[in-house]
């Protein structure tokens, strides 16, 4: 069982049950978790460095104030989270945080700024990204379903492969973005034209 107030280094956590469990204070640093259930427990003032987490349930998760940095989420479901809750820092480096085959529906990562964020092949329906900095994020093969992206940097963001993004071209910063041929022309939706054969 994890302690609060613990540090725990280079260590494999797996198939930890800890659903609804408050974690405060914790540092972990290139740490795995495998098959871990986290389902609505509160990471307090924790810090993640250089970690990882497959195959992990961490739907409803609460963040409160804890540190994520050269994180790496694969295979998870990650439902209904609040990233805003966590802390980022204005000035650090980026956190490289990335996310490979994840759910991550009905989340918030409003107002963040979060540089090269990587999403790869993720769904991530009904996401908010308003008001966000996530230029130079890499956004790719994923579904975004009724996500929502207003005043939302994403200058030279790569999407290749995504599907089912509404972004109007005039709210949001596109400048040299990177989008499927084809995906791209619902970007046109936005200026109210017309497209014929």
């Amino acid at each position: 069982m994890l302690q609060n107030n613990a540090q725990y280094y280079d260590q494999l956590f797996t198939e930890l049950s800890l659903s609804e469990t408050r974690l405060e204070s914790i540092e972990f640093e290139q740490c795995d978790f495998n098959g871990c259930d986290f389902f609505a427990a509160t990471f307090s003032h924790c810090k993640f460095i250089n970690c990882r987490f497959t195959q992990c349930n961490l739907s409803l998760l609460k963040s409160n104030y804890s540190a994520f940095v050269e994180v790496h989420f694969v295979d998870c479901k990650m439902l209904g989270i609040d990233w805003t809750l966590a802390h980022w820092p204005k000035y650090t480096v980026n956190p490289e945080l990335s996310f490979t085959r994840c759910i991550l529906n009905d989340s918030s990562f409003f107002g963040l700024t979060l540089h090269e964020l990587a999403l790869a092949e993720c769904k991530v329906q009904e996401v908010d990204f308003r008001s966000g900095d996530f230029s130079h994020s890499s956004m790719t093969e994923c579904d975004f379903h009724n996500s929502l992206f207003m005043r939302t940097n994403l200058q030279k963001t790569d999407f290749s492969g995504s599907i089912n993004f509404n972004i109007n071209i005039n709210e949001n910063n596109l400048h040299k973005a990177k989008f499927s041929r084809y995906e791209a022309l619902s970007l046109l939706e936005s200026l109210s034209i017309e497209l014929v054969d």
